[in-house]
């Protein structure tokens, strides 16, 4: 079943899962934007401007990155080598362009983090099956009875790992019926996904490490986890702001 699956999403096939993830995370989202003050339309048209400057952001900032061999072949930007691609630039670039759109249309930006929150949830799951389809992310060597025969090595199946932690983050959230303060819902998210990830990350085979055998995805994880069990106080001692209708698109 294992070998079937990863030759049906071979890459670059894999990124079908990520487009199959992105749309069910958004229809996820519609069900429950207006629960949040948001709209169907400033729902998907803040999506669909994000996604799309994510992809070109990400691709531009690669580029910037390594602009001696993109002078020599101007035309490479537009190759569709998803190898060339800065993910972290691409979130910059993406963050920045929901933040004006958010501005613009005058919505509130912990609120519109809250109804986009099981978009990033069921994201989440398809980049575990995305990475399980293209063989990256692996785990470590494991003699464990559910070991995965990968890169001649029976592994961690760190992808599955990630898939299930982030299948219990989706059920949990989904299960939260009222949330005291706008921000919590996401930050709830970003807290458990990281804390998921601390421990993921102990068994990935592929991680970069710096600063003598410091794991830089793990540190990265850490920062996030404190980032959000801080601004969730601070969510906590800020007033709670007057219920109002949704924002209506014009």
């Amino acid at each position: 079943m294992l070998e079937i699956f990863q030759t049906l999403f071979s890459p670059p096939r894999h990124m079908i899962l990520l487009v199959i993830a992105a749309w069910l995370g958004l229809t996820f989202s519609e069900k429950r934007a207006e629960k949040h003050g948001i709209t169907k339309d400033d729902l998907n048209n803040v999506s669909f401007y994000g996604l799309l400057a994510f992809v070109i952001g990400g691709r531009i900032t690669y580029a910037l990155q390594n602009l001696p061999a993109f002078t020599k072949s101007p035309l490479g930007i537009f190759s569709i080598n998803p190898d060339l691609f800065d993910p972290f630039g691409g979130l910059a670039i993406a963050f920045i362009s929901a933040l004006i759109y958010g501005q613009r249309r005058q919505l509130r930006f912990w609120d519109m983090l809250d109804a986009l929150t099981p978009f990033f949830t069921v994201l989440t799951i398809g980049s575990g099956l995305s990475h399980l389809a293209a063989g990256s992310a692996y785990g470590k060597p494991t003699d464990l009875p559910w070991g995965m025969e990968l890169w001649n090595e029976v592994r961690h199946p760190t992808q599955i790992y990630e898939v299930i932690a982030s299948l219990l983050v989706l059920g949990l959230l989904w299960r939260i019926k009222r949330i005291p303060h706008s921000g919590i819902l996401f930050l709830t998210f970003a807290a458990l996904t990281a804390f998921s990830q601390l421990i993921i990350l102990a068994f990935r085979g592929d991680s970069t490490l710096i600063l003598n055998g410091v794991r830089q995805e793990q540190l990265i994880a850490w920062v996030v986890l404190a980032a959000a069990f801080v601004l969730i106080e601070a969510r906590f001692a800020s007033p709670k702001p007057q219920e109002t209708a949704p924002h209506k698109a014009n």
